[in-house]
């Protein structure tokens, strides 16, 4: 039986992926601090429905599936920590969420800067000098993401670029422009990856993931205990999580800038699906292999004008506003990444328009009396 070891289990994608690598019959541990749920104290914003405490939930999981998952509770900035869990787990597999996730929070001053810049890069540097002491041989599956890119005025390639200059040629990691010091946290982790399987032989894979949205999976559906956070926040949440739940409250959707922004989209159990195939078609000894892991490509425009017809069709009427936008970024961009990796090894994609309705609007309808409307509209600025 294989070992799979998730850090960052607490969290929006970290709960989820356990339960299925547990359902599908490995046997998994997972590693968290429960900081996102002190960074949501900070800035007063919870999910749109209470999660219950991690043990909890493995407890509940234990009972509806007969498995159990092994929790280690610590931060993976602590050398020491993280090196006796891998010297006690030996995971063949390790999948790494374990980072703050927010370019906003990133954005807010001097100290959340260098508090992500410090807690994402050094996490991953610990972890993978763990790897190459206690279990050199695994593989190690690092979500990414696809901000790392920027908005470059060339088609985006999965990872690398092969390029001509001054007559000659080679074949080098694509370069990156991102949007902030979280995004930027990401780029030094691929650096400082690649590097490791260039010169220790270590094996990985970077998952370029796009936004996702969803609330449930398989697995979170077998019980109500089990589910997993959903945000709406200006800090945590994502443009499309906000326009659902501001559609729900009947007040406009808040669209940043002009709305030509683009992105690519997917839906969670998506992630479950790409995660599990990295997992199953793991990278050779030495090799950095990145996948850009999306299904869609929306403009944020174009997804307020969505959930604007899926809000319409539960007769509520919604209308588009548009704020200044608090961000440095392109609104007027082209914008073609390239996702062929992930579909030619299986994934089979769950389109927005299959989920926004009954997935999505009707669940927060469900839970409308939650919503805090005073946590939605922008409060950092990319600009001091």
């Amino acid at each position: 039986m294989k070992k799979i070891l998730v850090l960052g289990i607490d969290g929006y994608l970290g709960w989820p992926t356990a339960m299925r690598f547990s359902q599908l019959g490995y046997e998994v541990a997972g590693v968290d601090n429960m900081a996102k749920r002190g960074w949501e104290d900070e800035v007063g914003a919870k999910p749109l429905w209470p999660v219950p405490t991690l043990q909890k939930r493995v407890r509940v999981w234990e009972k509806v599936s007969g498995k159990k998952i092994r929790v280690f509770v610590g931060d993976i900035t602590g050398g020491r920590f993280i090196y006796k869990v891998f010297e006690d787990f030996r995971p063949d597999v390790v999948i790494h969420y374990a980072e703050q996730p927010s370019a906003p929070y990133s954005m807010k001053n001097r100290q959340h800067a260098v508090f992500t810049q410090e807690n994402n890069v050094s996490g991953t540097l610990n972890v993978i000098h763990a790897m190459m002491s206690f279990c050199p041989k695994a593989h190690l599956v690092k979500l990414g993401t696809m901000g790392e890119y920027g908005t470059p005025n060339i088609d985006i390639e999965e990872g690398w670029l092969d390029i001509e200059h001054n007559g000659r040629k080679d074949r080098m990691m694509f370069p990156k422009r991102p949007g902030s010091f979280y995004h930027l946290s990401k780029v030094h982790d691929s650096h400082n990856i690649e590097f490791c399987c260039r010169v220790w032989g270590l094996r990985a894979t970077d998952l370029n993931q796009g936004v996702v949205y969803g609330i449930a999976t398989d697995e979170t559906e077998l019980h109500p205990e089990l589910l997993t956070s959903f945000h709406y926040d200006s800090d945590f949440g994502t443009a499309l999580n906000r326009f659902c739940v501001e559609a729900v409250a009947g007040v406009p959707l808040t669209v940043y800038g002009n709305g030509g922004q683009k992105r690519g989209f997917l839906n969670i159990r998506d992630t479950l699906q790409c995660v599990q195939i990295a997992t199953e078609n793991p990278a050779e000894s030495g090799e950095f292999r990145v996948f850009n892991q999306f299904t869609e490509v929306f403009s944020v425009t174009e997804l307020a004008k969505l959930v604007q017809s899926g809000a319409k069709e539960l007769g509520l009427s919604v209308k588009i506003a548009n704020l200044p936008n608090p961000r440095v970024e392109s609104e007027a961009h082209h914008y073609n990444p390239k996702n062929d990796s992930l579909l030619k090894l299986g994934l089979q994609p769950n389109m927005l328009s299959g989920e926004l309705v009954d997935s999505m609007l009707r669940k927060i309808q469900d839970a409308r009396e939650l919503i805090d409307l005073e946590v939605i509209h922008p409060k950092t600025k990319w600009k001091r």
